[in-house]
């Protein structure tokens, strides 16, 4: 039986695989045979780690979710400079942050098609709202947003504005350089600071 510190490393080397095929060909590329030929490797290998596809699938949203996790943030103070840092912080800003996003929008066309892997990307999302949350509402506390401001209907816009952003980045870098992306985010966060129909209030970060 290998040691402990052998498989470790293979897991590592297992792991590092799966993304790097994830990262280049997407869920639809994500094949027990692409990670063992990654990995230089035979396909009996890696069926200690997935017995099928779909344990490969789920493993590799594990990954993006780890990977995603333990990524550097942002810091800002409390308020609508937090909720702009949240915001910054998953934009395709960087090619990392791409690879990151190519990554989970590839990720959809494989969770809308298994209702426990949608219920997970759902979770998911709900999660990243809550967290959110509380930027939005200490921003209408600190009189920055109005009083009047719907916190849940406010975020849900928020995250919708990212991730449209995110699709039109992935699609079109070029038309969408990282200026372009802060720069439509704080205009978005401006239009936030006015009531509706009224005057927008001008950008803290301008």
């Amino acid at each position: 039986m290998p040691a402990r510190g052998d498989h470790d490393a293979r897991r590592r080397d297992v792991s590092e695989a799966v993304w790097r095929v994830l990262a280049a060909r997407g869920f639809t590329g994500l094949t027990l045979r692409a990670v063992a030929a990654e990995m230089d490797a035979s396909t009996g290998l890696l069926t200690h780690y997935f017995p099928n596809k779909r344990a490969l699938v789920a493993y590799a949203l594990d990954l993006a979710e780890e990977r995603t996790a333990n990524r550097p943030l942002r810091q800002a103070p409390p308020g609508l400079a937090s909720l702009r840092a949240a915001l910054l912080d998953v934009l395709p800003l960087t090619p990392a942050a791409s690879a990151m996003n190519r990554v989970w929008v590839g990720s959809w066309d494989v969770a809308l098609a298994d209702p426990e892997l949608g219920e997970r990307q759902r979770r998911r999302y709900d999660d990243w709202r809550a967290r959110l949350r509380p930027h939005v509402a200490t921003a209408v506390e600190r009189g920055e947003l109005p009083a009047a401001t719907d916190v849940d209907d406010t975020v849900a816009s928020a995250a919708a504005f990212a991730h449209g952003i995110v699709v039109h980045a992935l699609f079109a870098p070029d038309a969408y350089p990282p200026g372009r992306q802060t720069a439509l985010l704080d205009a978005f966060l401006a239009s936030l600071s006015g009531p509706p129909g009224g005057s927008p209030g001008g950008s803290a970060w301008a």
